[in-house]
């Protein structure tokens, strides 16, 4: 049975106080379930064991982090994690930083040992869709792919592989919560449950 391991990055803070995220990370618990599959979770602001963290990347095929946008990135707690979990897991998520002396063909990145594995992002957004996608607007154009991309590197730099990634905007401003728990389900269906 395939093992998803699901990690929420929102943290209550301010005006946010990450509702939504956590009743997404609750859509996705239920929905890949349903559909058999195994299912662990952490939600990082009520505390985590680094160690039972490295276990749960292990035990996953999938990874599926949630989290809000903050300031054009991560929550801090989401980075702290990161820091914390990847870096004990040298030896065990990475080698190294893949160069070698001897072999001027492997570059850096190329150190990563969760070769085969996935990870996905679903990610809330105040920002509208067309600040992402239209070039004159805030983001330029490159979607929330270009946004996130130091994200999605430090999880090639171990050698994972990225899903495509759920994105709910206008959260605050205009939210629709039905229609994104709706998007969210047949996202999870068609990325993870048939691919």
């Amino acid at each position: 049975m395939a093992h998803i391991h699901l990690i929420n990055g929102a943290k209550a803070f301010a005006h946010s106080a990450g509702k939504l995220n956590q009743t997404l990370q609750n859509l996705a618990a239920t929905c890949l379930h349903d559909h058999g599959l195994s299912v662990s979770q952490t939600v990082i602001d009520e505390g985590y064991d680094v160690e039972d963290e490295i276990k749960a990347f292990q035990k996953a095929e999938t990874v599926i982090y949630q989290f809000p946008g903050w300031w054009m990135g991560t929550p801090w707690p989401l980075k702290k994690y990161m820091d914390n979990v990847f870096t004990q897991a040298h030896g065990v998520f990475y080698s190294n930083d893949g160069r070698s002396r001897h072999d001027p063909s492997k570059h850096y990145g190329d150190g990563g040992l969760l070769q085969g594995k996935r990870f996905m992002v679903s990610t809330t957004w105040n920002a509208p869709l067309e600040a992402f996608e239209d070039k004159d607007q805030f983001f330029g154009g490159g979607g929330i792919d270009a946004v996130l991309f130091p994200f999605y590197r430090a999880h090639a730099f171990l050698g994972m592989q990225k899903l495509p990634t759920f994105l709910a905007t206008d959260v605050m401003k205009n939210p629709n919560v039905e229609a994104i728990k709706a998007a969210y389900r047949r996202h999870i269906e068609q990325v993870i449950i048939t691919p």
